[in-house]
């Protein structure tokens, strides 16, 4: 067999211009996530210097305040921060265990027919606006939640509550961790199942105990994606949450804030104190992801490893 010299020599060019090619692609989109922190910090950190022009914020006082006043010049976040991660994980505890088994019908329980039909209707819902879901909620669940306000000797705000926000944030991130919980089910190596079988385990055992653990890995990256929704969602939530200017708020039927909806409020400005905090406000959310993520993909690890 006769090797051509030149044409090898012209694969091992093409492979190294694509392999250039592709790490400056990497590097182009790397850098964007880069300057947008480089910018957030930026504008985020300059109140609370010294020579700020428009006058210095304490530290501190921003972290760990329960006020939150911008007509009063008093910015406190702290009962902020305590509402988005209660809301976050209050949606995350009320999706998961839905999404899960929803999933587990549609890869393993469900007719094809059915399960295509249905994983297709998650999909779609994955893809709908988050003003969508944000009319939706503003329409539908404000009204459960001021019947089952009633129900209990409440009243609230309209059905504008910290309860409202919870249902909402869960309907959000269902299709996500149904989706994704749905590949790890099927990423699952059928002989694990057909030896759980063989040994006389139940179909519905060998769901649960081989199929679900043996995917947990795969589910919980879906929680840590549902999460980061609920983290950042904005629009929709700010049309159901209120604008609580204390707190935190542990009443659910009680007006709450979270950190994008006191972002969202500020996009009126252009400049001065008040628009510049909201990039502040941006920093701590960016701080929770991270923290957040860095958690629980700490603690899916752990999971990994023990299946």
């Amino acid at each position: 067999m006769v090797i051509d010299k030149n044409k090898v020599k012209r694969n091992k060019s093409w492979d190294k211009f694509f392999r250039y090619f592709f790490m400056a692609m990497a590097l182009l989109s790397s850098s964007f996530i880069v300057i947008i922190i480089l910018f957030v910090c930026s504008k985020g950190i300059s109140p609370f210097l010294p020579n700020y022009e428009y006058g210095q914020v304490d530290f501190i006082s921003f972290l760990t305040g329960t006020v939150y006043r911008q007509d009063q010049g008093i910015y406190g976040v702290g009962f902020i921060v305590i509402n988005t991660i209660l809301s976050a994980f209050l949606a995350l505890l009320i999706a998961f265990p839905i999404s899960v088994l929803t999933a587990l019908f549609i890869a393993k329980i469900a007719p094809k027919k059915l399960g295509a039909i249905m994983q297709n209707v998650v999909e779609l819902l994955a893809s709908v606006p988050s003003i969508v879901y944000g009319v939706f909620a503003a329409g539908v669940i404000t009204e459960i939640v001021k019947y089952l306000a009633s129900l209990f000797g409440y009243s609230t705000f309209g059905g504008s509550s910290l309860l409202a926000v919870i249902m909402l944030l869960a309907i959000m991130i269902f299709p996500t961790l149904t989706s994704l919980s749905i590949t790890a089910i099927r990423s699952v190596d059928p002989s694990l199942e057909h030896a759980s079988l063989a040994l006389g385990a139940t179909e519905t055992q060998t769901n649960f105990k081989v199929v679900l653990t043996t995917a947990k890995s795969g589910i919980f990256a879906g929680a840590i994606l549902g999460l980061g929704r609920a983290y950042g969602e904005a629009t929709a939530v700010a049309m159901v949450a209120g604008n609580k200017l204390f707190g935190p708020t542990f009443n659910p039927f009680d007006i709450t804030r979270t950190l994008t909806s006191t972002m969202l409020a500020g996009l009126k400005e252009t400049t001065g104190l008040d628009y510049d905090i909201r990039f502040s406000v941006g920093l701590v959310l960016i701080v929770i992801i991270f923290v957040s993520n860095f958690i629980l993909n700490f603690v899916k690890k752990r999971i990994g490893n023990t299946v």
